[in-house]
């Protein structure tokens, strides 16, 4: 394989790239999140760069609490995006703007937190 775009990764080393458990990738594949790019001749699930890209987009959705539908929801309009359609642009903008208000309400919770350490570390 000449290009790093055709490059194949098994699951041990996209979990080791992502962070992620061979149990939490295997599942994502069950529910259709995210598919290999292939097989290898035993069986074996191949991935490509492409499909870490991806995982990395779900597993960044994670913290801010999406669930696995709207996470599909976003990877399909990511697709038609890519496809040069402007049909997606609208839903793409709310998931963005939803995406900016859960972050916003993390970084309330952080500061809390921070201030409730402070106190606890005066005592």
């Amino acid at each position: 394989m000449s290009a790093d775009s055709d490059a194949t990764m098994h699951i041990g080393e996209l979990a080791e790239r992502t962070g992620l458990s061979l149990r939490t990738i295997r599942h994502y594949d069950e529910t259709g999140l995210l598919r290999p790019s292939g097989r290898s001749e035993g069986g074996f699930r191949l991935y490509t760069e492409t499909d870490l890209d991806r995982l990395m987009l779900i597993r960044r959705m994670k913290p801010l609490g999406f669930s696995l539908d709207d996470m599909a929801r976003l990877l399909a309009i990511i697709d038609q995006r890519r496809q040069s359609s402007t049909d997606a642009d609208e839903e793409y903008q709310r998931f963005l703007d939803e995406a900016r208000t859960r972050r916003a309400t993390l970084q309330q919770q952080l500061a809390m937190a921070d201030e409730f350490l402070e106190l606890l570390e005066r005592n």
